[in-house]
């Protein structure tokens, strides 16, 4: 996949291992602004602890600092994912203009082992996820290595070596940035909304279903995404769709379960089946039209 000397997204976060210093948790910063306050001012130095903390909260939530000292992988994983979301900004900005609505691209936030997210703490084994309140999505880059070593997504269809080595195929990396940014989509649209209420007065069997319908949604819109940066950038090369349709496969829920426990229970499916996954994926993909991706028909 060619991805490199393309526009970096500005909306991209580091927090593995960044900050400023802290002591147990405790921000040094603020334990100094709150001292000075006190002896000098007169001022309750919890009022100002607080008062400082809440700022350096903002500034950091906007800014997204960058720790210090990446190593050379990091910096390239780094730079991969700000180019993958870019290229969503440069594809969902003129499909929504077209719809007669403005797109506000979504913030990712790269994190190692645990994270604070407006929905709550999340933990790397969680996976990737997009969060509605803040919208904002949050990766840990390991686990590009988990889809190589424990689900088998190597990205051996296509000729080219990735250079982060152990890892997933770059285009399947690609497609779990995009995957996640397309739920920031149905958000914006109010698609999620309409599920959200729509389960919430349905059985367990019914939200399942619908929550497949949202996901194989995505999907479609994934390939929507592949279809419309292929024409503004070339970015595929020879086996990239092959490696998407290998993934597709490899994180169907029968597949999944089947795996883990040797049985299928198609009503517990809640992303949807291989073969589902990888229809929807190539609709997405030979029409380029999100007209094509109504999955609730």
């Amino acid at each position: 996949m060619r991805w490199k000397g393309r526009r970096i997204s500005t909306n991209v976060e580091d927090r593995r291992g960044g900050g400023g210093a802290k002591a147990g948790g405790i921000s040094i910063l603020g334990l100094v602004v709150a001292f000075i306050a006190w002896k000098f001012f007169g001022v309750d130095p919890q009022q100002a602890y607080q008062a400082t903390q809440a700022v350096t909260s903002a500034q950091s939530s906007q800014q997204g600092t960058a720790p210090q000292n990446l190593t050379a992988e990091q910096k390239e994983a780094s730079d991969f994912v700000g180019t993958i979301l870019a290229d969503t900004e440069d594809t969902w900005t003129p499909i929504f203009q077209q719809l007669g609505v403005t797109y506000k691209a979504p913030h990712l936030v790269l994190f190692s082992g645990v994270v604070k997210s407006g929905c709550g703490t999340a933990q790397a084994a969680m996976g990737p996820f997009y969060c509605p309140a803040d919208q904002k999505i949050y990766i840990d880059t390991a686990f590009f290595q988990e889809m190589r070593q424990q689900m088998g997504i190597s990205g051996e269809q296509n000729q080219t070596v990735p250079a982060r080595q152990e890892q997933a195929g770059e285009y399947a990396q690609a497609d779990l940035i995009a995957h996640e940014v397309r739920h920031h989509v149905q958000n914006l649209l109010g698609i999620s909304d309409q599920v959200q209420q729509a389960r919430s007065k349905s059985s367990q069997k019914q939200g399942n279903q619908l929550s497949v319908r949202l996901e194989l949604q995505a999907d479609c819109f994934a390939g929507v995404w592949a279809h419309q940066n292929q024409q503004r950038t070339q970015f595929l090369e020879q086996g990239d769709i092959a490696e998407a349709m290998d993934a597709a496969e490899k994180i169907g829920d029968d597949y999944l379960q089947r795996r883990a426990t040797g049985q299928v229970v198609p009503d517990s499916f809640t992303h949807g089946s291989s073969e589902q996954r990888m229809h929807w994926f190539e609709s997405g993909l030979k029409s380029g039209d999100i007209n094509q991706c109504d999955t609730f028909k």
